[in-house]
């Protein structure tokens, strides 16, 4: 299977993985909206890998079989002043 990946226009640092280039149907529709303009970045076959640096890759396999996409979002941000105050507090 190739995977075609794409990232928000809208989002930093959110991808978008459909099974076809360029077939968004089965991404809901305000998943789209939110997502902003799908820009294309690369098309790789699947099965070739057998890891990812950012996705693992079975539940991206997975997403793609049941949903027919799969969503990548970025970790939550750290808090800097929440953890220095943590780390004042403790000290």
């Amino acid at each position: 299977m190739l995977v075609a990946v794409y990232k928000s226009s809208k989002k930093a640092e959110t991808y978008l993985y459909v099974p076809k280039r360029d077939d968004f149907s089965s991404v809901p529709k305000a998943l789209m909206d939110t997502f902003g303009n799908a820009i294309f970045v690369m098309l790789f076959p699947l099965q070739k890998r057998n890891k990812l640096a950012q996705v693992d890759i079975e539940k991206l396999k997975s997403e793609l079989n049941e949903k027919g996409f799969y969503l990548q979002i970025p970790p939550p941000q750290e808090n800097l002043l929440k953890t220095h105050l943590r780390q004042t507090k403790s000290s």
